[in-house]
């Protein structure tokens, strides 16, 4: 089983040339590096996110100095802008003790926000064997000025794939943290028996992130190493989305409702495009809800008869979503927003020498829609993601070359 972009490619390519794989393996890794050799700067994954003031705060690694003998690690610091970028305040570090923190491709620390200025800060830490790590969790009560020690959140404590948080905070104030999980694949696996991919688990805090619930098991037969969204439905409940690995080797999407307590709602499919690949693309979906329930969702596709960026609105009742193909054959890692009537989504797209983002809005809960180019850079660069309110979506984007971008979307 391929686990990573470069083995998936090295594995495509063993079976021909470069012109010969499909335009989503052609480009990966270009559009992140635009070209240039990596840099020995930290990640570039960051977290963005509002908080209850409407102000802006991303979440970004910096180097630590290691201990002789230590693997590289990295703190968290944070910075918050209330002016759409112009200006920053620095805040943090974080961690008392650098971390191996994950950050790039579909892993970065992921930000939620209380009511009263709590600040909660999920990221996965990486351990000493190749694909492994632990869900970690803090905070600060009083607006950034000081922080809890991290937390380990899932209780299984094996030296396995913990992985590819994510973070959201339900209408009341419960945190939901959800993660990619193997220990179940290890257990087959030391059983003789097959299981395909891995496993989606969440856990729940009910008291602030003082403490987590159990482990809580949303499905087996995940994709490895493509990222969870999570989103609040009409009802307040929180919505999971992940790349699910239907029989036999089917890559597409599923949905659950998560409850706070109790098991998990059955499984919806929601992308039936039929890719079939023995691999984890890292390029998982991307889910919303407005102002009036309705479902919006994001997910990419590497199926020879369609492959592509897509955006559709949620079916009900099983039925089959309706799909916008978004950009051209090289679109990738798009992001849906919802909030009211107003709906915008985000992709990015390399076109050899330099990488564009563009965002697609409606004000008409999807009924119309424009599109413009947001922002371009000739660097590497993370995922673009949009953060905002009904009355403001913006568009957060950080390059190697220009730092963090903020550009307001008009609607």
């Amino acid at each position: 089983m391929y686990h990573t972009r470069r083995d998936i490619l090295a594995g495509l390519a063993a079976l021909g040339a470069c012109a010969a794989l499909p335009a989503w393996a052609q480009h990966e890794g270009a559009g992140h590096e635009g070209g240039k050799a990596p840099s020995a700067r930290p990640p570039l994954g960051t977290g963005a996110a509002l908080d209850a003031k409407g102000r802006l705060w991303v979440a970004q690694l910096e180097s630590a100095v290691p201990s002789a003998g230590q693997p590289k690690a990295f703190n968290i610091i944070l910075s918050w802008t209330a002016d759409e970028g112009r200006s920053w305040t620095r805040v943090g570090p974080a961690l008392s003790v650098p971390e191996r923190v994950e950050a790039n491709g579909e892993g970065r620390p992921k930000l939620a926000f209380g009511p009263a200025g709590q600040i909660y800060l999920s990221f996965t830490r990486a351990l000493e064997k190749s694909h492994t790590g632990y869900i970690r969790f803090l905070r600060s009560l009083d607006g950034g000025r000081s922080f809890s020690a991290p937390v380990t959140v899932q209780r299984d404590l094996a030296l396995t794939t913990h992985r590819f948080d994510s973070l959201v905070l339900d209408r009341d104030g419960r945190l939901f943290v959800a993660w990619i999980d193997k220990r179940d694949a290890d257990a087959a696996r030391a059983a003789g028996l097959d299981y395909r991919g891995a496993a989606v688990y969440y856990a729940v805090s009910a008291d602030g992130g003082n403490s987590f619930g159990p482990d809580i098991r949303i499905a087996d037969h995940s994709c490895e190493c493509c990222r969870i969204s999570l989103s609040l439905d009409a009802q307040g409940r929180v919505a999971a989305m992940w790349r699910h690995v239907f029989e036999p080797n089917v890559r597409d999407h599923a949905m659950a409702i998560l409850p706070a307590t109790g098991k998990p709602g059955p499984i919806e499919r929601v992308s039936f495009d039929d890719w079939r690949i023995d691999a984890c693309p890292h390029h998982g979906p991307s889910l919303a809800f407005d102002g009036a329930g309705k479902r919006h969702q994001v997910w990419f596709s590497g199926a020879a008869d369609n492959s592509g960026l897509f955006y559709a609105p949620g079916g009900s009742g099983g039925a089959k979503p309706t799909p916008l193909r978004l950009g051209g054959p090289r679109a990738e890692h798009g992001e849906v927003f919802a909030a009211g009537r107003t709906v915008a989504v985000v992709w990015k797209e390399f076109d050899g020498k330099a990488t564009a983002v563009t965002v697609r809005v409606s004000g008409d809960a999807g009924a119309t829609w424009k599109e413009r180019v947001m922002a371009t850079s000739a660097g590497a660069s993370d995922h673009p993601h949009l953060v905002g309110s009904e009355s403001a979506v913006m568009l957060v984007w950080r390059t190697a070359d220009e730092g963090v971008l903020v550009r307001r979307v008009a609607t």
